[in-house]
């Protein structure tokens, strides 16, 4: 039977009978595993069966988070990892070598434009970024050594949107996987799965967990893409594993991209989510589409004041007909998010000196808060770039980016028109 989103945020990815009876899902505060008979042992450590060993590669806990963002995204598994920047490293370590390249869309959220441009290519993988909405410019960038194009389903902090199936189809003809950073949609509003992306993931510390007190992230498998293909390069997932000795996609299918995640990217470096993350993190998981309908409500009614306020220069939402993807957004996701940018007539200091101005807002560099966050990406979050890298991203240098909370909306807007009259005044 295939249940509804709201329960699978509830019921996924546990059985009470199969953990001690346990109705909600226990903490499994363990370091390691009773490993049984020497046979099963090597069994375990050949990958020959399922079974847990050691919790820097897996624990009931974070399995059955894991099980349960897999349910409500659509995969077939997940690899949950201790935050959103190891996601996306675990990503670039299993699919690219040295030699290899990512194409990836211009508008980033700061810190994965930084990753590509000053970690990944320490590594030896050349990144080509082009305009998120030039589908030719995707077309020429990507060749034989492409690993995978990357985009996010509403850039960080511009909050455009891309036509995924286009994507996916310039991608797949050219054997290549297409990733997607779901961080600013979660599963409760688009599920890039479902429109041809191969793998997505997420910063769960934002909306999927949603109270701003635990950091975490997730990768989920699609299960589609072939990674045997006669024209891709995988040896990670198809081949003789450089570690292992066998052919994950021989071995695990579907799945073969979860295992050589969890063994050839979190197994090795220790990104692993804790059990006590993973246990916190469910509790937020529960109640995340109920919370992302009060987060787009409020973020529409915070979106069109700014727009007729006097001293607002320009305010960019997915849910404004005027947005540049409006319609994708519209077609992609169940509601329009709960982030909006904006720009003060003021320009640059004002924006800095807004931030320290609000009350009821937090000046704090997170997002998909319950609490409604306000940050000014110029001098903060995309500081380490240079200005043309930053426009390029998407961000001006008076660009305010707010995360709209759940607080009443009448005082959400009255904390903004506060604190723009003391800036302005």
């Amino acid at each position: 039977m295939t249940r509804g989103f709201r329960s699978r945020t509830l019921h996924g990815g546990h059985e009470p009978a199969a953990e001690g009876g346990s109705y909600a899902p226990p903490i499994h505060q363990t370091t390691s595993y009773r490993l049984g008979s020497a046979d099963r042992a090597a069994e375990l450590y050949a990958l020959e069966t399922e079974g847990d060993v050691y919790s820097r590669i897996s624990n009931p806990t974070v399995r059955t988070l894991e099980r349960r963002i897999a349910a409500v995204s659509g995969g077939v598994g997940a690899v949950a990892t201790n935050a959103g920047m190891a996601a996306i490293d675990s990503l670039t370590t299993v699919l690219a070598a040295a030699g290899d390249n990512v194409v990836t869309a211009g508008d980033l959220y700061g810190g994965t434009t930084t990753y590509f441009a000053h970690t990944a290519t320490r590594r030896g993988v050349e990144i080509r970024t082009v305009d998120t909405l030039d589908y030719d410019a995707y077309a020429d960038a990507i060749d034989e050594d492409t690993a995978f194009v990357h985009v996010e389903t509403m850039a960080n902090p511009s909050l455009v949107t891309p036509e995924f199936e286009r994507l996916a189809e310039i991608a797949h003809e050219r054997a290549t996987p297409l990733i997607v950073d779901n961080t600013f949609g979660s599963p409760a509003l688009c599920r890039p799965l479902e429109h041809g992306a191969d793998a997505v993931w997420e910063s769960t510390t934002k909306w999927i967990h949603g109270s701003g007190t635990t950091v975490g992230g997730v990768i989920v498998d699609g299960g589609t893409f072939p990674w045997d293909h006669p024209d891709a390069d995988y040896p990670e997932l198809a081949g003789e594993n450089p570690a292992f000795g066998v052919d994950f996609s021989e071995r695990f299918g579907e799945e073969a991209l979860t295992h050589a995640l969890r063994h050839r990217g979190l197994r090795p470096l220790g990104a692993q989510q804790t059990p006590f993350d993973a246990w916190a993190t469910l509790q937020g998981l529960e109640t995340l589409d109920l919370r992302m309908d009060r987060h787009c409500e409020n973020a529409r009614i915070v979106a069109e004041h700014l727009d007729d306020h006097p001293e607002v220069a320009w305010v960019t939402y997915p849910g404004l007909p005027d947005h540049p993807t409006h319609d994708n957004a519209a077609r992609y996701l169940d509601g329009f998010g709960g982030m909006l940018a904006f720009g003060l007539e003021d320009g640059f200091s004002a924006g800095k000196q807004f931030c320290e101005a609000v009350e009821l807002a937090g000046f704090v560099a997170n997002v998909g808060d319950a609490r409604t966050l306000v940050i000014h990406p110029a001098s903060t979050t995309h500081a380490q770039l240079s200005e043309a890298e930053q426009r390029a991203a998407g961000v001006s240098p008076d660009l305010l980016r707010l995360s709209v909370g759940l607080e009443e909306p009448e005082d959400i807007v009255d904390d903004i028109d506060a604190a723009i009259e003391r800036v302005t005044a």
